[in-house]
């Protein structure tokens, strides 16, 4: 294997990347990361808590660095949180690396993150929120990534295997 994870995951809050990018380690026999949860870690509190506390641009400081180790250090599996493409160097970091753009429609992730988790960019009028996140975001997820697979009605384990399909590892 070459420099960098051997997979990386980007795409909107409540996709499926932790949990796909988990099943994904399982089926690479590797290890699985998440940058939002080295962002929890190294901050001591929870993300919703980082946004209310130091606002979002504290976050997405603490999201370039925590993105920056981890392409740096890991070689597993890693999911990067949902905004961290709105990074130009974050972008730049993924050139080369096999990305993949996890996508769902509207109605799907209001099914997902509607009411289940505090998702701070979310928390007034969801369904449009969402829509205008994605409208920003989608150029830059492709933009990111080598190929798209869509997680609408599909099992995680049914996703990971597109993944796997979809960069030819399956015989990794």
């Amino acid at each position: 294997m070459g420099e960098g994870p051997v997979v990386v995951l980007v795409g909107p809050m409540g996709v499926g990347k932790t949990t796909v990018g988990q099943v994904l380690a399982q089926r690479l026999g590797t290890t699985f990361r998440d940058s939002d949860t080295d962002i929890v870690a190294t901050a001591g509190k929870e993300i919703s808590e980082i946004f209310i506390d130091e606002g979002e641009p504290h976050f997405r400081e603490l999201e370039r660095q925590a993105v920056r180790t981890a392409v740096a250090e890991h070689r597993g599996v890693l999911a990067l949180g949902g905004g961290a493409v709105l990074d130009e160097g974050t972008r730049e970091l993924l050139v080369g690396l096999p990305v993949v753009f996890l996508e769902m429609g509207v109605a799907e992730a209001v099914k997902r993150t509607g009411l289940d988790a505090p998702r701070p960019l979310l928390t007034v009028n969801p369904r449009q929120r969402w829509r205008e996140l994605m409208e920003q975001r989608r150029p830059l997820y492709t933009e990111v990534a080598r190929a798209a697979v869509s997680t609408e009605d599909r099992t995680p384990e049914d996703v990971a295997e597109a993944v796997l399909d979809v960069l030819e590892l399956k015989n990794a």
